[in-house]
């Protein structure tokens, strides 16, 4: 996989300790004929199930139709340019360096302006860094022509591909999100010579930003989450524990009810079996398509790609393409099996005083109310978006950009 990657050493001056840093170019044009030619020789059914198509519209959705797979599939054939692609991600400032024996893949892009607040951006499955690409302009002001006044918000942005994912390293056994986080801490501090830094995490990216906001108190000086790390309670959980919800919240309620009963066997799956579905679709873009394809569009608002949203068709191609360009599906799957009681262990109280700060986007599938975060953590900021779902930073980025920029009123280190 390091093959697709061109690199160039840059010693970190000064700071002999360190680990080297690396900068590189994404080149995975060499593995695009093959990848085209399979998306091509894939074979599709003639026509949908009859039993599917009863089933569309049932709360148990029976995944991802025929007829939306058949147009992704001609969208990747006919409109969609990898190479226009990497030229666009080219633009972006990449590097990797190796912690604890791991190749982490990571994009640093600095602010210009003054007093800039050092962020980490943490994505999940079937996420990638591409979710948090839509909010790096507005974080670090590039979209502004001056330079920043002491009350604007800047923030120097750090994006990394989780181990396992996209470019960073398979992880070895016993690989655990703790050990991400640890890994994490070391890029910011020991790497990047950050002192502080804030936290930004989604999917998994919630679970180790938890760990980093709960282990490094002293580095760790303020978290913000779209996804809170711990299993949402059922119905007659919240009444039992008087727990009463708005009616935006008994929304969100019902879809994380409805997604657990009908639109949980994928993490099934990949907890218990994920060298199965892994070398099943390890050549397989369309596959690959399908398994992730059914998550973006269920997962996120109706009218994703409209409005505020960049979550639209051609964005769900690409992420699958660096799926599958990079060889990453089946590492990337195991995050679920090394880490499998991650959903079932009740959060204790953070030992930390730094501040939290959640997003709730209504369309997201996994949720929990403010009366459950409240008690585990300093919360400062909680905001319900009525736009966007589990992939905030491409459903919904102005209003993640906004819960970001709340993190300056609480920053004093």
């Amino acid at each position: 996989m390091l093959s697709a990657l061109v690199f160039l050493s840059i010693e970190v001056l000064g700071e002999a300790a360190r680990p080297k840093i690396s900068c590189f170019k994404i080149d995975l044009s060499h593995r695009v004929p093959h990848m085209v030619d399979m998306i091509k020789r894939t074979e599709l059914p003639s026509s949908e199930l009859e039993i599917a198509i009863n089933s569309r519209n049932d709360s148990t959705n029976t995944g991802i139709s025929l007829s939306k797979l058949g147009s992704l599939r001609s969208q990747w054939l006919h409109d969609f340019d990898w190479e226009k692609e990497q030229l666009e991600l080219n633009q972006l400032k990449h590097f990797t360096t190796t912690i604890d024996g791991q190749t982490i893949h990571f994009i640093h892009e600095v602010s210009q302006a003054r007093n800039s607040i050092p962020i980490i951006l943490l994505h999940g499955w079937p996420g990638s860094f591409l979710e948090m690409l839509p909010v790096i302009n507005n974080l670090t002001l590039k979209n502004y022509s001056h330079m920043a006044s002491p009350d604007e918000v800047s923030f120097d942005v750090v994006i990394p591909s989780l181990p396992g994912f996209g470019f960073s390293s398979p992880t070895p056994k016993n690989w655990t999100i703790d050990d991400t986080a640890r890994v994490f801490n070391t890029l910011m501090q020991e790497v990047l010579g950050y002192d502080t830094y804030a936290v930004h995490g989604s999917d998994w990216g919630a679970f180790i930003g938890w760990s980093l906001y709960n282990s490094y108190p002293k580095s760790v000086r303020a978290t913000h989450m779209a996804l809170f790390p711990e299993l949402p309670l059922q119905p007659e959980q919240l009444e039992a524990d008087n727990i009463t919800l708005s009616k935006e919240d008994t929304f969100s309620e019902q879809l994380w009810v409805d997604n657990s009963v009908g639109g949980s066997a994928y993490a099934v799956q990949q907890r218990t079996k994920p060298n199965t579905i892994g070398l099943a679709l390890y050549d397989n873009p369309v596959g690959q398509l399908a398994w992730i394809s059914e998550k973006y569009i269920s997962w996120s608002n109706p009218r994703r790609g409209t409005g505020p949203s960049v979550l639209n068709d051609h964005e769900i191609l690409r992420v699958v393409s660096l799926y599958y360009l990079t060889q990453s599906f089946t590492s990337a799957a195991y995050i679920y099996n090394q880490n499998p009681s991650s959903f079932a262990v009740p959060l204790s109280k953070a030992k930390t005083d730094a501040p939290f700060l959640f997003s709730n986007f209504k369309y997201d599938t996994f949720f929990i109310p403010e009366q459950i975060i409240r008690p585990l953590t300093n919360p400062v900021y909680y905001r319900s978006w009525d736009f966007g779902g589990h992939f905030g930073g491409l459903d919904n980025p102005p209003a993640l950009v906004q819960g970001l920029r709340e993190i300056k009123k609480y920053w004093h280190y």
